[in-house]
């Protein structure tokens, strides 16, 4: 019993953190309109994490959740270099959607435990999360919360009227390019909870619906986060008594959600 509330308590522990970065990240992700985005960079950061997986089992031990970080920000500063160049933005991250949706296939191709660890990757579990993975998440975390505090009214004003921060001297495309790199934190935070497939579902919808409740950057911040909560905890509960994962759940009750947010005039 000691053990299944070990795991358990951890779930829980990741369902906070990753409800923050629902909060944060997802909803200044739904203000710029990058949503897409995070799709493209969800399958970057797995593309890193199956090449940390198969340096561990081949060659030198390295962990997972560091080469997704290092992969998700190399996306992420590569679309903006693109974007600022005026290729348009949904060509450049279907380009590197497509790249590294190729490098995850061939990484995961090259690892003889395929089944196993592709789908842990794929889909992710929170009940199966361990006590250095909450490091690796808690960590990032807190990054992603002191660039925001660091940067938050540059963030909003490059956001909302970037031709007026370029004539206050701020040049909005380096805060869009830090925003893309938070996103990219964001997305490595979910993908070993709820996986690649699912971290739209986190990070997006809950603050998505959020925004159809309040007009407020403020309200959907702090909507987003307990949307988030409930669909994790949720997910965490159901799935206690079924053989499904948690994931699966939380991604139903944060679209059920926005669902029921529709029908709000």
């Amino acid at each position: 019993m000691f053990t299944i509330n070990i795991w358990v308590l951890r779930g829980i522990i990741a369902v906070f953190l990753i409800a923050i970065v629902a909060a944060t990240v997802g909803s200044f992700s739904v203000f710029q309109r990058s949503t897409f985005f995070v799709s493209g960079i969800a399958h970057g950061s797995l593309a890193g994490a199956a090449l940390g997986i198969y340096l561990t089992l081949y060659l030198f031990p390295v962990n997972p959740f560091f080469t997704a970080i290092l992969f998700s920000i190399f996306f992420a500063v590569a679309i903006g270099i693109a974007s600022h160049r005026k290729e348009d933005v949904d060509v450049a991250i279907g380009i590197m959607f497509s790249f590294s949706m190729s490098l995850a296939i061939l990484f995961l191709a090259m690892i003889k435990e395929y089944a196993s660890v592709a789908w842990g990757l794929i889909i992710g579990d929170l009940l199966l999360l361990s006590s250095e993975d909450i490091i690796w998440m808690l960590t990032t975390v807190l990054l992603i919360l002191l660039f925001f505090l660091l940067f938050r009214r540059r963030l909003l004003f490059s956001i909302f009227d970037p031709d007026g921060a370029e004539s206050m001297g701020i040049n909005p495309y380096i805060y869009e390019t830090l925003l893309f790199i938070l996103i990219a934190l964001g997305v490595v935070v979910l993908l070993k909870g709820v996986g690649a497939i699912l971290v739209y579902a986190l990070l997006i919808v809950p603050a998505a619906a959020a925004k159809r409740f309040t007009a407020t950057l403020e309200g959907t911040l702090v909507l987003s986060f307990f949307i988030s909560l409930i669909a994790g905890l949720g997910g965490i509960l159901l799935s206690i008594f079924t053989s499904v994962a948690p994931s699966a759940y939380a991604g139903l009750i944060a679209t059920f959600i926005y669902f029921l947010s529709l029908l709000k005039k």
